[in-house]
């Protein structure tokens, strides 16, 4: 019952977040979700898990098995007192050898930290690239969000538009207007119309690449909150974005690497029991094949891995430095970006606050020129142009508000707060 419930549940999550309506941070909280990428994170870690198991089982015996036959050209030979022993010149063995790690200079630890660390460089480097959905995100919403507004302000200059034929074919009968007047208003619904039907358009590819993007069941009717940003809390001083934590996996990686150098270049130490099958067996005179077996403690140091440890080191180091100079080079970049952002999020705020001005000058330009046209001091076409004018200040408007609420999510995106 209990699955019965939640599945249920998941089928209808879309449609409950279409009824309520969708914010940004919803959008692409479900589009990480629902990329495909997102599924490797899985992967990463069965492959770790698999490769430490891998190292731990070096801690377990390691058995091998060995057979040889051979024939030499002389051999032991021997003659006591008047008693002649020699041994044969065909020999044969077989040998299993088990052999046990009692410390191995700290391989296998190293080999596990480096497992570790290279699972986390690649999971980093996947939340980089899961991290830049959120920018595809943000066109898509903000985009259907400024059309939403171009279609309130078509549905308002249409209203407009009607209100004046009407007018018109009033002062028409008056003889204050004749057709062409009414023919030019007529023009300006057709193109309006036109205008919404690109819109119309426009927007319903929008909904179908954020429906995609976000695997959400939204559509035309789907309802978009808009962003309110409380600008003066937004931290800009601190960044987090998964590229920081990129450049300090990759670092952790080189050190461990590092240690993996140093363990490799240790004595080892381990125990072994061999047991044998040959002819001869541990009795080199004895032609008659027997078993055998042998057991002790090997101690084994290659001392050659010093020659190059020095340059290996050094290598290491230079990768290490070249992270370094990457993540500066990143930070510095990020805090250049922010600048220029928080220079244009205080340009539109100023132009916002014109913009208010601008559309009650536009509107009474507008009321002037309909007195005017209605006293017949003035041409219907004069007021169509102030009609235009009135709508394209309340479209800027609109244009500029989008444009801030984007240009401060591109700030919080670029500084991941």
């Amino acid at each position: 019952m209990r699955k019965l419930i939640s599945g249920l549940f998941l089928l209808i999550l879309p449609m409950i977040a279409s009824a309520q309506g969708l914010t940004v941070e919803t959008c692409q909280e479900k589009a990480r979700a629902n990329y495909p990428l997102v599924k490797q994170y899985g992967l990463i870690e069965q492959s770790a898990q698999y490769n430490i198991s891998n190292a731990n089982k070096g801690y377990l015996p390691q058995l091998s098995f060995s057979a040889r036959g051979t024939y030499q050209s002389d051999a032991i030979s021997i003659n006591l007192n008047g008693m002649h022993l020699a041994q044969d010149k065909d020999q044969y063995q077989a040998i299993l050898e088990a052999n046990q790690v009692i410390w191995d200079g700290g391989v296998i630890s190293a080999q596990k930290k480096i497992t570790n660390a290279g699972a986390e460089v690649e999971k980093q480097k996947l939340e980089v690239d899961l991290f830049a959905l959120n920018e595809r995100v943000n066109q898509l919403f903000f985009g259907l969000l400024l059309l939403n507004e171009q279609l309130i302000q078509n549905n308002l200059l249409q209203n407009e538009l009607q209100t004046n034929y009407q007018r018109v074919s009033a002062y028409k009968q008056n003889g204050v207007a004749n057709q062409t007047d009414l023919d030019a208003l007529k023009v300006e619904q057709i193109n309006a119309n036109q205008r919404e039907t690109e819109l119309g358009s426009a927007r319903k590819s929008y909904f179908n690449m954020l429906s995609a993007l976000t695997g959400l069941a939204i559509d035309e009717k789907t309802e978009l909150i808009k962003p309110e940003i409380n600008l003066p809390a937004l931290d800009v001083a601190n960044v987090h974005r998964p590229e920081i934590g990129l450049f300090d996996a990759q670092n952790k990686l080189y050190e461990s690497q590092k240690s993996l150098l140093n363990a490799g270049n240790l004595p080892k130490i381990g125990m072994f029991l061999q047991g044998g099958y040959g002819k001869p067996g541990l009795n080199m005179l004895n032609p008659e094949f027997s078993p055998y077996w042998l057991g002790g403690v090997r101690l084994s140091w290659n001392i050659s891995g010093f020659y190059s440890q020095k340059n290996n080191i050094g290598k290491l180091d230079v990768s290490k430095k070249t992270v370094d100079i990457q993540k500066e080079t990143f930070m510095f970049n990020t805090d250049l970006k922010t600048k220029q952002q928080q220079t244009e999020i205080e340009k539109l705020q100023q132009i916002i606050s014109n913009d208010d001005e601008i559309i009650r000058l536009r509107e009474n330009i507008k009321k002037a020129a309909s007195v005017k046209v209605e006293n017949g001091t003035s041409t219907v076409t004069d007021l169509i142009r102030e009609i235009n004018a009135e709508n394209q200040a309340r479209q800027t408007k609109s244009l500029h508000e989008i444009q801030l609420v984007m240009a401060i999510y591109q700030l919080k995106n670029n500084t991941n707060n």
